[in-house]
């Protein structure tokens, strides 16, 4: 490993593929296929950094929640081409989300989260999805998570912590959306009369996009009720049986 002025970090193949955890081969393989922006050379030598292997990690986390090497030089390119946020956010997978992607600096991340951005929490993160790298800037999917994460931390919540509970929360989510889905689906059908080539009219009719808002409205009013018998249990926790001194009548034997 080398350094190139003061910050910045700089790997070898071998050591850049160490880091990443993938095969030298592998490495070789993405870069073939353009997911890597060109390293820089040094007479034969390839000079890898730390963006590298942020963007490998990023590929690695788009793998893992389901996207093929196409689609995932697709939004390679989207980065390449500075498309905006909103664009990046449908080809990460959050397709007509009402979330609303961030383009963010490192330097601004950081602030974000008073020194939780470690490497661990970084990889954590786009293990989840919730960041992908592009270039010198990173783009966060949500702009609510975002806010709502750096909250917790100010309040003194560590983000490892905060991380580990979004990965549980969205377990929860998944089947929640799944239980609501089917619900709608079964009852309602999916929508597929509308015409498959006008997405807004689609979108519009689809019962499951229309209905959204309901069950939204469910989750959140039950997730509120839960918490508050919760905070209550805790607050008046049922008092304690005194225990009788008087002695116990004695048993009369039966015949």
């Amino acid at each position: 490993m080398a350094e190139s002025g003061s910050t910045v970090r700089e790997y070898r193949t071998e050591e850049l593929a160490e880091a990443a955890g993938i095969p030298v081969r592998t490495l070789r393989f993405y870069r073939e296929r353009k997911l890597l922006p060109p390293p820089r050379r040094e007479g034969r030598i390839a000079w890898y950094d730390d963006q590298h292997l942020a963007r490998l990690r990023t590929i690695a986390a788009l793998l893992e929640r389901g996207h093929t090497l196409g689609g995932i030089a697709e939004l390679t390119a989207a980065f390449e081409q500075g498309r905006d946020v909103g664009q990046l956010g449908e080809l990460l997978g959050i397709g007509w989300s009402e979330e609303t992607p961030v383009r963010l600096t490192p330097e601004a991340l950081a602030d974000y989260f008073e020194g939780e951005v470690t490497p661990e929490n970084l990889a954590a993160s786009l293990d989840l999805g919730y960041v992908a790298a592009d270039g010198e800037e990173i783009v966060h999917v949500s702009r609510r998570l975002l806010d709502v994460s750096s909250a917790l931390v100010r309040e003194g919540v560590p983000l490892a912590a905060v991380l580990e509970t979004g990965r549980r929360v969205r377990e929860h989510a998944d089947a929640l959306a799944a239980l609501f889905t089917d619900l709608i689906s079964t009852h309602l059908g999916d929508g597929d009369g509308a015409d498959s080539t006008d997405t807004d009219t689609a979108t519009a009719t689809d019962p499951v996009t229309r209905l959204r808002p309901l069950a939204k409205s469910v989750v959140e009013a039950e997730l509120t009720m839960a918490m508050d018998r919760l905070h209550q249990r805790h607050s008046h926790p049922p008092a304690l049986r005194t225990p009788d001194p008087r002695p116990a009548a004695p048993q009369t034997p039966s015949s």
